[in-house]
This record gives C-alpha cells, sequence and structure tokens, in this order.
C-alpha cells in the first residue's frame, strides 16, 4: 500500500527549486556581457561600411555563442514565473506572456543568426569584398531592424503583460509593476532612437529575478 507521507514527499522535490530564480539574474548578467561585446565590436550604424568585419572578430564570437545560453536562462525565468503564479495564472494574460517572450527570443536568434552568417561569409571571402556587396547590407540592416525594431517591441509587450499579472496577483510589489509599465514605454516609442534600450529588458529581469529570490530565501 503506497505511504501518503513518501507520495507527499516526492511531490514536493519536484517542485521549483527556490534559487531557480537565479535563472533571471543570470539571463540579464549574460545579455549585458552580449551587448557590451558587441556594442565595442559592431558600429550601431546599420548603414556602416563593414570595416569591422577585417578586424579581429573574436569578441563578436564570443557573443553570438553566448546567446542560447541567455535563451535558456530566460526560459527558466520565465519558468520561475508561472510557477510562482501557480493556481492564479489567467489564460489571456499568460498566453500574452508566454507567446511574446517566445517571440522575443526567436527574433534574437535570428538577429544573432543573420550576423554569425555575415561572418562566416566573410571568413571565405576576399578582404573587403562581403562588405561591398548588397548581401552584407541587407543582411546587416535585416539583423538591425529585427534586433532593434521587432524583438524590442515584443519585450515591451512581455513587460506589459507581466507587469501587469503582477498588480493583480501580488507576486511581487506593485513599484516592479509600475516599473516595467514605464520601461515598456521607453521601448515602444524611443527604443529607435536610444542606443541603450537594449539593456531595458535585462534590467527590469534582473530587478524582478532578485526580489523572488529574495523572497524565496525569506520563506525558507
Amino acid at each position: 500500500m503506497a505511504n501518503p507521507e513518501r507520495e507527499n514527499l516526492t511531490l514536493a522535490r519536484l517542485k521549483t527549486p527556490k534559487a531557480a530564480a537565479l535563472a533571471g539574474i543570470v539571463f540579464s548578467l549574460l545579455m549585458f556581457t552580449i551587448f557590451g561585446l558587441l556594442h565595442g565590436s559592431i558600429p550601431m550604424d546599420p548603414l556602416d561600411a563593414g570595416a569591422w568585419l577585417a578586424a579581429d572578430t573574436t569578441r563578436i564570437a564570443f557573443a553570438l555563442n553566448l546567446v542560447p545560453f541567455a535563451g535558456v536562462a530566460f526560459l527558466w525565468f520565465i519558468g520561475v514565473l508561472r510557477d510562482r503564479l501557480g493556481q492564479q495564472e489567467d489564460r489571456f494574460f499568460a498566453s500574452v506572456f508566454l507567446g511574446t517572450g517566445l517571440l522575443y527570443l526567436a527574433m534574437l536568434f535570428a538577429a544573432a543568426a543573420v550576423i554569425g552568417a555575415v561572418m562566416l561569409l566573410a571568413s571565405m571571402s576576399e578582404p573587403g569584398e562581403l562588405s561591398r556587396s548588397t548581401v552584407f547590407h541587407y543582411a546587416r540592416a535585416m539583423a538591425y531592424i529585427v534586433n532593434n525594431v521587432y524583438a524590442t517591441k515584443m519585450a515591451a509587450v512581455f513587460m506589459v503583460s507581466t507587469s501587469t499579472i503582477v498588480i493583480f496577483t501580488g507576486i511581487a510589489p506593485r513599484w516592479i509593476a509600475y516599473i516595467g509599465y514605464l520601461c515598456a514605454l521607453v521601448l515602444m516609442f524611443a527604443s529607435y532612437n536610444i542606443g541603450w534600450s537594449f539593456a531595458v529588458l535585462p534590467t527590469w529581469v534582473l530587478l524582478i529575478s532578485v526580489y523572488i529570490l529574495m523572497d524565496n530565501l525569506r520563506r525558507r
């Protein structure tokens, strides 16, 4: 006959670890590192001449290799929020929250893949040959628009839906939600003209992750 106490212990072990909130912190730190490396190696101007392809691209390659790890950490962060919601999860806001998070990752991966493909083609071409081609300028502009326009807008909607969930469920303080709304407005209307807009979502994720981690440790 099954032992109820043993079954309860097994179910308890399947719960999300208290330290899982570290995933959001890891995501933020990785994103700061990625964009820091790219910002120092690739010009912000999407119409640049491509001189950076002839320079040492080790930093760029390292940053692109970190993108998948940041993506996995972001998925864990989403899982932490859904676990914290529990039975309070609303289908509508949860769908928007999950969908925009996945779209943000997909566009981030797409932009990284385009830059990686450009670097691969440059390594197989004569010096300066690729930077003079239409393919390079198309790929460069595409990566810029996907990351700075579409991915950023998805990040804004993700923050709005998450902040709304925070207000209605109380899984975090309301001031974090208000900061999320403010950051989302910045990303929605001014991201194209602000060079540091890429850091808005990781900074907010870091803020909410630190709170969740501290709250979990207090409960323990």
